[in-house]
């Protein structure tokens, strides 16, 4: 049993360095590829991004549960500026494929994909080269192992997160903290769900 649980612990390892190797190489290929200068959010113009982001669970529900995952992202800015003073913004919708989850749980760890075809952002105004930013987000998950164990493999992920893109002059760098909830929404008879913290990390372009 020792050899087995040395095992599995270096296997999750390795699919670790191996995820975050691959979104490496993505990030290195979008860089290479674009050579126009940066815009911010703007009505009528789109985003297209990669991220990765990982985390742990919080309390409520499972614990003892870390996460990773990686997608790409597509958004449409519907709206120009709106808003009193501080809250003033842009409205953004957008759509993330997830090719990539690992949930690494205490007895085994569950690979899966996903999709959120409900992200509802609002882009900040802009300030010198940062646009902060707040989003709401709906999406599924379907795993190769039940999440949380004895409950369901395929779940649902809404989550919250409040960050900022920061406009260099190739690539919009972003950076975001994200309270995300998986849950089963009563699929099953068992239904404690997993929240999470996790950060997010991406690198993409916002076009006209």
């Amino acid at each position: 049993m020792t050899r087995l649980s040395s095992y599995s612990k270096v296997s999750r390892k390795k699919i670790r360095q191996n995820s975050m190797a691959g979104l490496l190489a993505a990030i290195l290929l979008l860089c290479v590829a674009s050579a126009r200068a940066q815009v911010g959010p703007q009505q009528g113009g789109s985003e297209i991004q990669i991220w990765a982001a990982g985390g742990h669970s919080v309390s409520g529900g499972r614990g003892n549960t870390g996460i990773f995952d990686a997608g790409l992202r597509y958004g449409w800015i519907l709206l120009d500026s709106h808003g009193p003073s501080f809250l003033r913004g842009r409205f953004e919708y957008a759509i993330d494929a997830v090719p990539l989850y690992l949930i690494f749980q205490p007895r085994n760890t569950a690979c899966g994909i996903g999709v959120n075809p409900l992200n509802l952002k609002w882009n900040f105004e802009r300030h010198g080269q940062v646009v902060p930013y707040a989003e709401l987000s709906g999406g599924l998950l379907f795993t190769n192992h039940d999440v949380p164990q004895r409950t369901s493999s395929v779940n649902f992920t809404p989550s919250a997160a409040l960050g900022f893109h920061y406009l260099g002059d190739r690539f919009a760098w972003t950076l975001e903290g994200r309270y995300l909830h998986i849950s089963d929404a009563g699929l099953s008879r068992l239904n404690p769900g997993v929240n999470t913290f996790e950060m997010r990390i991406g690198v993409g372009k916002f076009r006209k």
